[in-house]
């Protein structure tokens, strides 16, 4: 039996059977199998690129991402910050062809395709990489985890209070890269018998980025809404476009001298799901309406922009429990957060996203009075000392350029360290030059 209050944070209701949620299963359990057929047939098939036996790739870093096209976002993310540091050899491990495909020709790193396990350990037994650096919880992780010579750190793909984004898979890692208290807190939270030493806070290096404005300057004011996707099961679903999401477009588009902004998550625009599908459609079809109305306002849909650039236009946002909203912490925290809920359950946001204390939430019991409140919101902003607060919470007191240096003086850190402890063991796997 769980302590008393153990599961109040993360734990959801259970959901009973019925037709809407067998149809759900029935959707994702076929896009599972797919996926699965569809990696078996490649792992097979798949011949390795970007490398020989014969002519081994050296790097200090290899960053390893399993996963196919619609997950690179959790990699291109990291990838400037690894381009931009020319002291360190950075090498991109990609396990799956339509993934490489994509990258090889987006990054200035050498990217290599590693189809099999085989092909995979052949490289790590030659190579001279220090760490390995992982930005999910890929299934295939766990195949390089087996190579003893390099510190294995996961850096996850955004700081974020979903619980998707605590893992026990964490206690595999030997260090785990975290923004600050908050993930500290949410991840001892989460994890039963979890060494929080292994957590080790380095801001949000990305964050550091120049990242051009995704918007011309405007002398309106700019609401963005950017909602996140479904995710893979329930207890991951924050999104808000189908409970709220023509409500709150039409809220916006109601607000004087507005530019009203829409940039969802790139998996809601592939969603299969039905409702999220139909709010996405109806939200598009809303804000073409409103753009042929008013050409002068710059309303727009925004699907490829950098939601970084996106930020730094933003005066007002409104979006999902994500990494977001928490991005936009970091960057803009005098501009107001519009928080939505979407199981209308305050305590439970506040306890599982201390965000909430420092936003102005909009559920199901208020969503119509949406329109109003922005108006009280533009001309009273009364969150703005609980922001600066929040913000200390999730990412220390991090100026600008100083999360980037962080995060390389702790990876170097554990590279060293790594090194060292390396050198004490008496078992170390070796493979001669000859073996194949």
């Amino acid at each position: 039996m769980l302590p008393e209050g153990a599961h109040d944070l993360y734990d959801r209701p259970t959901v009973p059977a019925t037709p809407a949620t067998d149809s759900w299963l029935s959707r994702q359990g076929k896009r599972a199998a797919r996926s699965v057929a569809r990696r078996m047939r490649e792992f097979g098939q798949v011949e390795p690129e970007g490398f020989t036996l014969e002519d081994i790739p050296n790097a200090d870093i290899a960053l390893y991402f399993p996963d196919g096209p619609p997950k690179l976002y959790q990699l291109t993310q990291w990838l400037p910050v690894f381009e931009q540091n020319t002291s360190v050899r950075t090498l991109v491990i990609v396990r799956q062809v339509d993934a490489y495909n994509a990258l090889k020709s987006r990054t200035s790193l050498r990217v290599v395709l590693v189809p099999r396990y085989e092909n995979l350990m052949a490289l790590l037994d030659r190579a001279d990489f220090r760490a390995v650096v992982y930005v999910n919880n890929g299934w295939t992780n766990f195949q390089a985890l087996s190579f003893q010579r390099a510190v294995h750190i996961h850096v996850n793909h955004g700081e974020s209070d979903k619980i998707c984004m605590v893992s026990n898979q964490a206690k595999a890692y030997d260090k785990v890269f975290v923004a600050g208290q908050a993930a500290i807190d949410r991840h001892r939270a989460a994890i039963a018998w979890f060494d929080s030493s292994h957590l080790v806070r380095v801001g949000r290096p990305q964050l550091d980025l120049e990242v051009r404005p995704a918007l011309p300057e405007s002398t309106r004011t700019t609401y963005t809404y950017a909602p996140t996707w479904e995710g893979e099961d329930d207890a991951n679903n924050y999104s808000s476009v189908d409970r709220y999401g023509p409500q709150i477009i039409q809220a916006l588009l109601a607000q004087p001298n507005a530019r009203v902004v829409y940039k969802p998550h790139p998996r809601v625009i592939t969603s299969d799901d039905p409702g999220i599908r139909t709010g996405h459609q109806t939200i598009v079809r809303a804000m073409e309406a409103a753009a042929r109305a008013e050409p002068g306002a710059g309303h727009v849909v925004l699907v490829e922009a950098d939601m970084l650039g996106v930020i730094r236009s933003t005066d007002i946002l409104v979006a999902d429990v994500s990494s977001v909203t928490l991005d936009f912490l970091y960057l803009r925290p005098g501009a107001p957060i519009i928080l939505t809920d979407r199981r209308s359950d305050h305590d439970a946001l506040r306890a599982e996203s201390p965000l909430a204390e420092a936003a102005y939430v909009v559920d199901s019991t208020n969503i119509g009075d949406l329109a109003s409140e922005l108006s009280v919101v533009t001309t009273g902003d009364h969150q703005q000392q609980a922001r600066i607060t929040m913000r200390h919470h999730y990412f220390d007191d991090l100026a600008p350029g100083e999360s980037t240096e962080r995060f390389w003086t702790q990876m170097q850190r554990a590279m060293d360290e790594h090194d060292t402890a390396l050198r004490a063991l008496t078992r170390v796997r070796v493979v001669s030059e000859g073996t194949s």
